[in-house]
Order: C-alpha cells, then sequence, then structure tokens
C-alpha cells in the first residue's frame, strides 16, 4: 500500500505542445534518454546491501525540470528519464516520463490545455476540469515527480495540494536531524505525507525545502550523506512511533468479561467448518466450543449473534515484509493475527518487537527471520551480505541472538555455503527456508537443508534449462519461469521424484502465487484480482496501481506463454497439496492479496477448508507454535476473526471481516480499516 513511486503535479498550459512530440516516439533506449550534466544533483538508491542505482536532477535553458534514473533491483531494471514544468504557483503544467522498467516502456504524459487536465500513462488515459491549483500524480516510479510535489506540499498555505486524478496531499512535521560532517554539515526535516497511498509516508527536506532523502527497505539520498542513512531511519521511525500508542489505545478494547461468539460458523480444530458452534473465550484463553444448544454462556458475557457470520482462527500472511507501524492495523484488518516477516531490518524490528511487548504497538504477532545474501549487482536490499562461509555462520549465530526464528537465504548466496549454514542454523533451533542461490536447483538446496522453499518458481526451478538456473538470482526467475513453466510435465523426472521426496520430508512451500499472476498474467490497464474488491475504498494514485501490467515478456517469449506458465505453477501448487507438501500462504505484498491466495488454492484444487488451513493451522505447525495458535479448540489462545459469509462455500468471503480477536483484546475491522486509509469493506463481488 506504499506509493513512494507516486507523484502529483498541477498546469497551466505551455509545456503540453513541448511534451508531445517526446511521448509520440517509440520507447527510447538507454542511450537516447537525457544524460545529466556534470552539475546535476546526484542521489544514491541503496540499502543496507549496498548501492542499487542512481538518480540525477537539473534544470535545463527554458527552466525546464529534468531527472533521470537508473535502478537494478534484483535483476529488475529501470531506466528513465522526466520533464517536467512548473507554473508560477509551483506546480505541474507539464510533465513527460520515457525510458523501461521490468513492465516495458513507461512513457506517460501529463498537459493542461483550455482548462483541461488530461494524461495519459501504460495503464490508463483521463481527463478532467482544471479549474485550479491540483498536482498530477504519475502513474509510474518518477523520483522527480515524487519529490516536486513533496516541495510543494512543504511549500503550500496549510501544507495541502489538490491532487490528480483525485485526492488531497497534505504533509505534516515529525522531526528534524543534523546529518554530514564538516562543511557538508546541514539540518533536515522528516515529513510525514498524507493522502497519496493508504497511509503516511516519511520523506525528508533540507532547510530550503527541497528533498533530501526518503528513507526505507529502499532508500534514495544524496550522494555524500549515505552514512547518514541508518540515523535518518531511525529518527523517523522514532517520530512515527509515537503516534502508535495512541492508535492501540483507540482500536483496541481488552475484554474484560468472557467473550461469546454464539451460534455461528465455526472452522474447528483446524480441519473442518461446524454449524450452529458458541465459541466462549476468557481471559484471551478459548474455553469452550461446542453446539450452541450445549455451550451455557455465562451472564455478563459479551456476546456476538453468528447469524450469517463465519468464525476462524486469526489468519497467518506467511510472507509479509514488516514496513512500519501502520502493517499491524492493516494486516488486523485482514483478520491476521500472526504475519513471517521473511526479510527486514533488524533494528526496526527489535524496536516494533519491545513496544508491542510494553503494549505500545497494535500488531499480529511476528515471526522474523534474518535474510542472508552474497554480494553482488543482484544482492537484496535488505539482506545480511556475507562474503565467505565465516560470515554466513556468523550471521545466522547472530540472527539467534536477534531472537529470529529463522534465516532465509537468497538468489546470490554461494551454493556451497548452504550446507553448514543450515546445518548452524538447525543447531540453534532456526528454520531455513529461501529462494535459491544462482545456479542450485531445488533438490539440491533440500539436500543441503532447506525446510521450506519460498516462491512456487522456485520449486519449479528443478525443471528449467541450465541458463536459466544459472541466472535465477536475476529477471530469469520470472522471464525464463515465464517462457519455460507452461512445458513442464508434472507426472515425469525431474519434478516426479522432487515431489515425492518434498512430501516424504515435509519441506513446505510458501507458494506466493498472487506474486506469480501479478507478475505474469495482466498487461497495462488489466484489473489485477487481487485488489478489484478493493477498488473505491482507497486514494486514486494507489487504485491505479491496480492495474499495474506484469513483466513485458522478452525474447521468443509471449503474454500468452507466461499465462500458460501460470496456469501450470496453479497446478503444481495443486499437485504439491495433494502429495502432502505443507503449503502455507503468504503475499509478499501488501496483505491485501491474502484472500485472492487462497482463492487461487482452490482454483488448484484445494477445499476451501484446506485452503483456510495453509492461512491457519498449517503455518503455526510449521513454526512450532500449534500447541496454543492456530486452531479453534479448548485451551488454544483466541487469535480468531468473525467475517460476513461463508467461506466453507466461497474462500474470498473471508475478506469480509468483521471484528478481530488478539491478544485478549477486541478489535473492530472497520476502525481497523478506516487507519490505515481504507474508506469502506471491500465488495463481495469483484469488481470489473
Amino acid at each position: 500500500m506504499r506509493v513512494l513511486d507516486g507523484l502529483v503535479k498541477v498546469a497551466v498550459l505551455s509545456v503540453a505542445t513541448a511534451l508531445a512530440p517526446v511521448l509520440t516516439c517509440a520507447q527510447p533506449t538507454s542511450a537516447e534518454l537525457s544524460a545529466p550534466p556534470p552539475d546535476a544533483q546526484h542521489f544514491s538508491i541503496m540499502s543496507i546491501a549496498g548501492k542499487h542505482g542512481d538518480v540525477w536532477k537539473w534544470t535545463v535553458p527554458g527552466g525546464a525540470l529534468k531527472g533521470r534514473m537508473s535502478l537494478n533491483l534484483r535483476g529488475q531494471v529501470w531506466d528513465q528519464d522526466e520533464t517536467t514544468t512548473l507554473g508560477p504557483n509551483g506546480v505541474m503544467t507539464g510533465y513527460s516520463l520515457r525510458g523501461s522498467s521490468p513492465s516495458g516502456d513507461v512513457g506517460e504524459q501529463f498537459d493542461i490545455a483550455d482548462g483541461i487536465a488530461t494524461w495519459k500513462s501504460p495503464i490508463d488515459a483521463g481527463t478532467a476540469p482544471y479549474a485550479g491549483p491540483a498536482f498530477y500524480v504519475p502513474a509510474g516510479w518518477t523520483p522527480l515527480a515524487n519529490d516536486l510535489l513533496t516541495e510543494r506540499l512543504v511549500a503550500a498555505a496549510g501544507r495541502d495540494v489538490a491532487l490528480l486524478p483525485g485526492g488531497k496531499g497534505h504533509a505534516e512535521r515529525l522531526t528534524t536531524l543534523t546529518v554530514g560532517q564538516g562543511s557538508a554539515r546541514q539540518s533536515v526535516t522528516a515529513w510525514a505525507v498524507v493522502g497519496i497511498a493508504g497511509t503516511p509516508y516519511p520523506v525528508w527536506t533540507d532547510a530550503r525545502g527541497k528533498v533530501f532523502a526518503w528513507i526505507g527497505g529502499l532508500t534514495t539520498i544524496r550522494v555524500g550523506y549515505e552514512a547518514d542513512q541508518p540515523a535518518l531511519e531511525h529518527a523517523q521511525d522514532v517520530a512515527l512511533a509515537a503516534r502508535s500508542p495512541i492508535l492501540a489505545r483507540k482500536l483496541a478494547r481488552r475484554a474484560t468479561t468472557p467473550v461469546a461468539f454464539v451460534d455461528v460458523r465455526a472452522f474447528v480444530d483446524g480441519s473442518h467448518f461446524a454449524e450452529h458452534q458458541t465459541v466462549l473465550v476468557d481471559h484471551g484463553k478459548i474455553v469452550a466450543v461446542g453446539p450452541a444448544s450445549e455451550v451455557r454462556v455465562p451472564a455478563g458475557a459479551k456476546r456476538f449473534a453468528g447469524a450469517g457470520k463465519t468464525l476462524v482462527p486469526g489468519l497467518w500472511d506467511s510472507h509479509m515484509h514488516v514496513s512500519d507501524d501502520f502493517t499491524g492495523p492493516s494486516e488486523l484488518a485482514l483478520g491476521v493475527t500472526s504475519v513471517r516477516d521473511p526479510g527486514n531490518v533488524m533494528a526496526l524490528t527489535r524496536a516494533r518487537r519491545e513496544r508491542q511487548a510494553a503494549g505500545k504497538l497494535l500488531f499480529p504477532h511476528v515471526y522474523a527471520s534474518t535474510l542472508i545474501d552474497g554480494k553482488g549487482p543482484n544482492s537484496a536490499q535488505v539482506a545480511v551480505v556475507v562474503t565467505s562461509q565465516d560470515e554466513a555462520l556468523q550471521a545466522v549465530r547472530q540472527a539467534k541472538a536477534d531472537g529470529q526464528t529463522g534465516v532465509k537465504l537468497y538468489g546470490t548466496f554461494d551454493p556451497a555455503w548452504v550446507a553448514a549454514t543450515a546445518t548452524e542454523a538447525h543447531r540453534l533451533g532456526l528454520h531455513v527456508h529461501g529462494h535459491l542461490p544462482a545456479g542450485m536447483r531445488t533438490r539440491e538446496a533440500i539436500d543441503a537443508g532447506y525446510d521450506e522453499i519460498t516462491h512456487i518458481y522456485f520449486v519449479a526451478m528443478q525443471a528449467m534449462p541450465d541458463d536459466v538456473v544459472a541466472r535465477s538470482n536475476g529477471i530469469q526467475r520470472f522471464q525464463g519461469i515465464g517462457l519455460h513453466a507452461k512445458d513442464m510435465d508434472l507426472d515425469a523426472e525431474p519434478l516426479k521424484s522432487l515431489i515425492a521426496a518434498m512430501a516424504e520430508r515435509r519441506i513446505a512451500v510458501d507458494p506466493t502465487l498472487v506474486v506469480v499472476e501479478t507478475l505474469l498474467v495482466p498487461e497495462n490497464g488489466d484489473l489485477s484480482p487481487s485488489y478489484s474488491p478493493y477498488v473505491g475504498t482507497l486514494p486514486p494514485a494507489v487504485e491505479r496501481g491496480f492495474r499495474q501490467g506484469g513483466f513485458k515478456p522478452e525474447g521468443d517469449a509471449t503474454r500468452a506463454d507466461f499465462r500458460a506458465s501460470f496456469g501450470k505453477l496453479v497446478e503444481l501448487v495443486g499437485r504439491l497439496h495433494r502429495a502432502g507438501v505443507p503449503i502455507v500462504a503468504g503475499t509478499d505484498g501488501s496483505g491485501l492479496e491474502l484472500v485472492r491466495e487462497l482463492e487461487l488454492y482452490v482454483m488448484a484444487g484445494f477445499t476451501p477448508a484446506e485452503a483456510l488451513a495453509s492461512a491457519t493451522l498449517v503455518p503455526a505447525r510449521m513454526m512450532g507454535v500449534d500447541g496454543h495458535t492456530g486452531r479453534i479448540a479448548v485451551g488454544m489462545d483466541a487469535d480468531l476473526a468473525l467475517v460476513d459469509g461463508d467461506p466453507s462455500r466461497v474462500v474470498g468471503d473471508l475478506r469480509h471481516v468483521r471484528t478481530v480477536m488478539t491478544d485478549g483484546k477486541l478489535l473492530d475491522a472497520d476502525q481497523l480499516r478506516a487507519a490505515v486509509g481504507i474508506s469502506r469493506r471491500p465488495a463481495y463481488e469483484a469488481a470489473e
């Protein structure tokens, strides 16, 4: 739900004709994009794993503003330039974006003529009356446009700016910090920007109100100040965290009496749905489960009527990279009471853990892993980067010391280090999972000690050509899979024996089919099924992203190949499940995608009950906590979600959460949704 690639502007007229010829041309090559002059302002795109790219900004004769971004994010490449003209009131009067991304041509244009604002992007086109200043938010990843919008917000009266295609942005001061050394020393200010994404996001400006840095899992910061990134991240986290205790007090009500869900359909014991059940909770524990005619509800209990509703265990999102404090209410609004975070910034993870334990943060239970990768251009952006076997072993030991529950190995990790690393992790009681190191096939990773394979395409890697396997830490894990997965024979070698071995050893799979669907299936402009029920509930800039297309097929591949390969991967998940391989549902996204993941499992042949188990009991069992959570049974923690409808027939009804209970607290899902910028309940039927 972060829209850090969004931006906004406004207009009056002049650049329309100047930019139009540029955007009617074919997609430019890298050499044809604007080259930054020597005096351009230069930013590094970086993470704790190292540098990933660059951004430059400069002004050309005539006053137009230019930007250039070059980024390689784990083999996914963006190479683009921007041209913007601002009017005298500081808002955008014309804009163009040129170049390429993993989805293909990024070409986008905005202009104003005769009182009409007009825009065209790879995913949409539109017009709107332009009666007063409003800032256009591009659909693409646009650093220059992002910065200009922030600078306009900071300078505007009341720090409010109307947006196009719709909405209103606002900036709130968070904190200040001194950065740099010697003559480079300066004071910078953090702002929380609201109205663009569903929740606030931070950005830093200098004393002149010009953008200095965007700090996060992926940071953009002025060159020369990269060493200040940790201090900036800590400062903005502390400032944002000050809001969390207020939110926790507002949204959570501790149950001071027994709580009864009366005459409800319930998903009982992690295996089946039972009608006309009453579930009684006291002091955060389930104390009775049974037919409504038999369970006695004590006087004074808080009652929830069960007619037309279903009670399920709190869901698990088994692949959720926690971004900030707002992940808590966002996930809880979906009925998610447990998440596995398979790659995170340890300092922030530790701080959230401590604040949650102190009652200052409303959050699901988090089972976090340390992501470990090798050094190279495709290193993961939140990874602990190691360059030797000894460093890998030390990273494992540090993960244990940090209170992590597992280690996630990644694509640039040396295959020769896996066995010893997994052995050490198992000695310390840590779960081993992850991507496959480039050059390694699935069976080799399992034999070396993996307990779980992350992403279904890494299960399929067993059957891929050698050149795909050798480059699986880059774009080939998508492009190669998209071209070749359709040709897999699930009943023949090498997959037949792989599936049997995974079932025998109980090697789990975190398929993230929603990721594969998003990257392989849609063309630009197509509405993703993961998000269609949420159309009309989030800011316009967020909802435009719902129509972002998948990766552009390269070489001999076509969209039809990609779609056929996605279908075969769905079939592979079903085959693994029928063989007895544990499947755990995760999103690797915003969390909104979780129920769509379960819908895809049903398409693969799961029953709704089996799909629900993949997001409740199965992950709880895999993490060794099924003795106290993951199912509705006497003695279990009351991690529960009450939903409208009947997910025993339509698993999509799990989207319609009404009440959540966790840690002895009752939460209203409508209030949780409102806290993260969702204006109403999701639709019962998918939008077109």
